[in-house]
């Protein structure tokens, strides 16, 4: 808001008008509180301070007449109507952010986006314009054509031809097979590991809690450091291209211990009921709380991540109504199976669907991990990816 002299002066006098009411009710109520203190004594005083009291009520009257004279004034209509303007900014952005955000989930899926990039440039034209209940109307309609053609090319993804069928995961390394659920055929990339001879560990681009402009990697530059064979892309974070996380840019917020033995954002999850997967030795222990976790450094690896898909070799998500874990999607996983770790994607899949395949192939317990556009998977290169860079991964390294 830009505030002129003109603005100032209206502002001021309103401010003398209500002081004014202030210190009157302020005066009179002392007069009041005097009276009854030194009157109260004697009949006739009494009489005096009821008179002095039907003074005090019509003080209070012209004084709530002062007041409902300032609300009929210019500068107060002024302000109702600037308050009226200021929400719909605020629903207007709100909207408007929502929207790019999908766009930006939309450039994942396919690279023709231009009819949508131009609609949404003439939407940042209308809120040049003030027009906001144009901008509103025609971000609800890029929001629907947006999720309509992300949908459609969803529906038409194909599994490639002559990808073997397999519901059992590889006995190690690297497989790319078709997986056969009760909902469905899925295209499944996964990667199996021998915890004895494998150690799973967490890297992360910080080696202590950041809340904004945190630094992040690609997947591979992690391998590449880590010395991994294998790795995928980690918790769910905040990218720094989603206007929703201008203060909290490529944050995470969920617990996990690196490489180096640092937990990070440990202090709020001490009561966490965000699932956690632990690796340490030649085992994995899945918790359906990381507040069941407490902070030992003498694991390999802890990363909380949601929702968990598979405990106990029994499915463990169904759905939630959440809609993007209800969407279509490529799910990354981490599983374990007693000493064997498994870390990959279920393609063109809701996160419930993921589950069900995942149970499929036998995995005993399996942890969602984030997925859209930070998808990624490596396994002596990139399997899918490389996605956005990443806060944290996980990784496969030789011991």
């Amino acid at each position: 808001m830009v505030y002129t002299k003109d603005n100032m002066n209206k502002k001021f006098k309103k401010f003398l008008v209500v002081i004014k009411v202030v210190v009157l009710v302020i005066v009179l109520s002392i007069i009041v509180a005097a009276a009854f203190n030194y009157y109260k004594k004697t009949t006739s005083q009494i009489l005096l301070m009821q008179s002095n009291k039907i003074k005090l009520d019509k003080a209070l009257k012209n004084a709530e007449s002062d007041l409902n004279d300032l609300r009929s004034q210019d500068q107060y209509l002024i302000n109702k109507d600037l308050e009226s303007k200021v929400k719909s900014i605020e629903v207007t952005y709100s909207k408007a952010v929502s929207a790019y955000e999908k766009l930006l989930d939309l450039k994942t899926v396919t690279k023709k986006t231009e009819k949508f990039d131009t609609s949404f440039a003439y939407i940042l034209t209308l809120l040049s314009k003030r027009n906001y209940s144009s901008a509103e109307a025609d971000l609800l309609t890029l929001e629907k054509e947006i999720d309509t053609e992300k949908q459609k090319i969803l529906v038409s993804f194909q599994i490639p031809a002559n990808v073997p069928e397999s519901n059992s995961p590889p006995g190690s390394g690297y497989s790319s097979q078709v997986v056969k659920s009760d909902v469905g055929d899925f295209l499944v990339g996964i990667v199996s590991a021998d915890l004895n001879s494998t150690r799973v560990i967490v890297d992360t681009a910080s080696d202590s809690d950041c809340k904004n402009d945190c630094p992040v990697m690609s997947l591979g530059d992690y391998v590449s450091r880590s010395g991994a064979y294998a790795g995928i892309n980690g918790s769910y974070f905040c990218p720094a291209d989603y206007p929703s996380c201008s203060d909290k840019k490529n944050s995470f917020d969920t617990l996990a211990m690196n490489k180096n033995k640092k937990y990070l954002n440990s202090d709020n999850n001490v009561y966490s009921s965000v699932p956690a997967v632990i690796f340490t030795g030649n085992s994995a222990r899945f918790v359906g709380q990381s507040s069941q976790w407490g902070r030992d450094t003498g694991v390999d690896a802890v990363l909380a991540m949601q929702p968990l898909l598979v405990s106990g070799g029994n499915i463990a998500f169904n759905g939630d109504g959440e809609p993007k874990r209800g969407s279509k999607g490529n799910r990354s996983f981490v599983g374990a199976s007693g000493s064997t770790a498994y870390i990959g994607i279920v393609f063109n899949a809701t996160v419930a669907e993921a589950a069900h395949v995942i149970h499929a192939l036998g995995i005993q317990n399996a942890l969602n991990l984030d997925s859209g556009g930070s998808t990624a998977l490596w396994s002596g290169g990139y399997k899918a990816g490389p996605g956005r860079n990443l806060p944290n991964v996980l990784l496969f390294v030789k011991k």
